[in-house]
């Protein structure tokens, strides 16, 4: 059972304040050199920043290559359906509107594993809105979240890796592990948009457990995954699950990439009853341009239902990156998530969501980067139990439109 919202009654900074703030952020943005930004810290991820060239020399001389940064992400989603509670129904992430709100602080250290350093390591803590929903919700029962969920889920990544000296090199990796199924990011300065798709709240961010990854040939990378489940901090049983990666670069700039996921996430661990999911995705991108579709697909045979019904989900996107020139860039996302069985967002429901992303990249500072975005988005339910909130007595109604005034900050090397 849901607790519902209630106001804790402290003071906050209110939304028109959150707003000014804003707008004069973005006027001082507008002020600076229009040069490509050289980003720092997790800001390096973004889709159109490329990699260092080959004769270059890379920031770190030595074999032993530390890594570090911090992350923060202030939000506000202006809601226009007012809804009472300040939740938005059906999301992972983002889910609290109509207030500023820390969505994310993240912090890291890391060593990558190299062929003079054979081991390194990631460990990260993080806390915010987008980590609440990382706990499991019974019911059913395979959702009863592991013990001290609530302190496990402000890790963000805690993992050692090896270099095995086989063939190409064999990269094995032991602990929580950032998910290897789904396109985008669960830090949202590396997505073409702000808000992460829905097909991105119902698949894992994290997993824990093994990975063994290895270069085919410089075109083909292999991964396999043997993980405690589909939710790192449910506890439905003591099996593992099994996972497959295999990304494919057919040529400079077309890449295709396959996920699977196979295994027990419920009390019932019989082989009839376990979880299926495939990820597809294929992604074509230049320096100022990407483009990028995904369909997933997932079945599970109930085992606690009766007459043990399969039940079947399917989600997709087209994704439209540009990088305007200099700081700007604008980002498209059309996705719908379909979930009859209510077995990923709890509701019987179909989604359709769009969304547009315009954002600006501040980096005049040594190794801060800051990104400033103006982001609209309606959202779309129908089905038995589809909606979103509306007013003062929450009731569901079938669209919303949103606006949203996101700051993000990266620091780091």
């Amino acid at each position: 059972m849901k607790i519902p919202y209630r106001s804790t009654g402290r003071p906050s900074v209110s939304g028109k304040h959150f707003v000014c703030l804003f707008i004069l952020l973005l006027i001082f943005a507008t002020v600076q050199a229009a040069d490509s930004p050289k980003v720092s810290g997790v800001a390096k991820e973004r889709w159109y920043i490329q990699d260092v060239p080959d004769d270059v020399t890379p920031r770190y001389p030595s074999p032993y290559l530390w890594d570090y940064g911090l992350y923060l992400d202030v939000g506000l989603n202006k809601n226009f359906n007012n809804p009472n509670n300040k939740r938005w129904r059906s999301k992972g992430t983002t889910f609290k509107i109509n207030q500023p709100q820390v969505n994310l602080a993240m912090g890291y250290v890391s060593k990558e594993a190299t062929s003079q350093s054979r081991w390194g390591l990631e460990f990260g803590l993080q806390a915010g809105v987008d980590i609440k929903k990382l706990d499991p919700e019974p019911p059913p029962p395979s959702n009863d979240p592991v013990s001290h969920a609530d302190t496990w889920r402000h890790f963000y990544r805690a993992n050692v890796t090896g270099l095995i000296p086989l063939g190409n090199g064999l990269r094995a990796t032991a602990g929580l592990i950032e998910s290897y199924i789904g396109y985008e990011s669960f830090l949202a300065i590396q997505n073409p948009n702000y808000t992460r798709g829905y097909l991105s709240d119902y698949v894992p961010f994290f997993l824990f457990g093994l990975q063994a990854s290895y270069p085919v040939s410089n075109a083909l990378d292999v991964s396999l995954f043997a993980v405690n489940g589909w939710n790192y901090l449910a506890d439905p049983n003591d099996e593992p699950s099994y996972g497959f990666q295999g990304a494919w670069q057919i040529s400079s700039r077309l890449k295709f990439t396959q996920n699977l996921y196979y295994g027990p996430d419920q009390e019932n661990t019989s082989i009839k009853y376990w979880r299926f999911f495939s990820d597809s995705i294929i992604e074509w991108k230049s320096d100022r341009l990407l483009l990028t579709a995904s369909f997933d697909f997932g079945t599970e045979k109930q085992a606690d239902v009766n007459d043990n019904p399969r039940y079947n989900w399917t989600s997709g996107a087209l994704w439209f990156g540009w990088h305007i020139g200099g700081s700007w860039h604008l980002g498209l996302r059309s996705e719908f998530y379909s979930d009859p069985d209510g077995i990923g967002t709890g509701s019987e429901q179909n989604i359709q969501a769009y969304t547009g992303t315009l954002e600006y990249t501040i980096s005049s500072l040594i190794s801060n980067t800051f990104v400033l975005g103006l982001e609209y988005r309606y959202d779309r339910s129908t089905g038995d139990e589809g909606g979103f909130f509306k007013g003062d007595t929450n009731r569901l109604v079938r669209g919303q439109h949103q606006l949203i005034f996101p700051v993000m900050w990266a620091c780091g090397p």
